[in-house]
């Protein structure tokens, strides 16, 4: 994520930030040039700060759970990302509030990092090859999951609630869950359909990579929560759950991808350097570039792995997990570079 500062006074402002704490100008987002606008909270309408030009806030501004912006003579009451819901929960039991905001702000960060990728996201209200989410508060059909099917995410809601996360984390054995890498997963399994499965060349270097997809899917997860993860997996995948199935191997790689930009874009923005002292040589590292604009996936790399051992370093002195609770192999990289490549970096 890359920095933001308030228009009028220059204090920094967060993606998420719905005013600016030091002078009290209210902010927004503009998604079409990914820059965060503030304004005169006093005045009749929504004049930018910086730009002088009139905007409204996106209908869900009025629940508190997005700040982006449309021009004030936008059509549409809802902007690019929330667009892209289908189903919220019912928002008259206050339980479920403050867990769909969960969902929007790690959606919206998600929206953010697609829309940066160049990816187009059509509607699926609109488009039957589109996208859409599904936050289901309630399992009233137990066979409805967290998941993805033909351009439908569903995230139950039951995961946006912290205490209930961690104890499928731990259920699961699972060094890592959070609502970010559950969109990132699952949007994973959207965009091979889009990408992969929509070119025969591509499929085929992709099976060389990943495996054959063609395997029975159910059958391989089944053979997974019986007998686990195989022996040595972390040689060749960066998850357990990545060796269930090629499917699944590509989303797990997917999320991970945007998880390792995401990381080097805000050290970047924040001109992050590793230069510890001659015990550690290997691990100096300068965030110098934007990855989005980097050819080279392993020059990106080069800059994560020293940046994820330094931040889990400060983690782990103050007793708090690793952020980065991962090995990254060559064979890891190499299905990387292959997602990278596919998206014209």
């Amino acid at each position: 994520m890359k920095i933001f500062q308030c228009g009028h006074c220059h204090h920094p402002l967060f993606f998420e930030s719905h005013f600016c704490e030091n002078c009290g100008h209210l902010s927004g987002y503009r998604d079409s040039d990914r820059k965060m606008l503030t304004f005169n909270s006093t005045g009749e309408f929504l004049i930018s700060d910086r730009e002088g030009i009139a905007y409204k806030y996106c209908k869900n501004y009025g629940y508190g759970v997005c700040n982006w912006l449309l021009e004030l003579e936008d059509t549409h009451d809802y902007c690019s990302a929330c667009q892209l819901n289908r189903t919220i929960p019912n928002l008259s039991d206050l339980k479920n509030f403050p867990k769909w905001k969960n969902l929007e702000i790690a959606k919206h960060r998600l929206i953010y990092q697609l829309q940066k990728l160049g990816l187009l996201l059509p509607s699926k209200l609109r488009d039957e090859k589109g996208l859409c989410f599904d936050f289901i508060a309630k399992q009233n059909n137990p066979k409805i999951m967290t998941g993805h099917a033909n351009g439908v995410i569903t995230i139950l809601l039951k995961e946006a609630d912290s205490v209930l996360r961690e104890q499928m984390r731990m259920l699961m054995l699972e060094p890592y869950r959070t609502l970010i890498g559950h969109l990132r997963h699952e949007v994973g399994h959207y965009f091979w359909d889009r990408l992969v499965y929509s070119n025969d060349i591509i499929l085929q270097s992709f099976r060389e990579l990943f495996g054959d997809e063609r395997q029975n899917y159910s059958e391989s997860l089944k053979t997974y929560y019986k007998q686990g993860a195989p022996a040595n997996w972390q040689m060749s995948y960066i998850s357990k759950y990545a060796t269930s199935h090629p499917w699944e191997d590509w989303a797990e790689t997917w999320a991970h991808y945007l998880h390792i930009m995401d990381m080097v874009e805000t050290a970047h923005f924040f001109g992050l350097h590793m230069d510890p002292t001659d015990v550690l040589k290997d691990m100096k590292s300068k965030a110098s570039l934007d990855p989005y604009e980097l050819k080279d996936f392993n020059e990106i790399i080069r800059t994560c792995v020293p940046l994820s051992f330094a931040v889990n370093s400060i983690n782990r002195s103050m007793g708090i997990p690793d952020v980065y609770p991962f090995v990254i192999t060559q064979p890891v990289v190499k299905k990387m570079n292959f997602i990278h490549d596919l998206l014209g970096k």
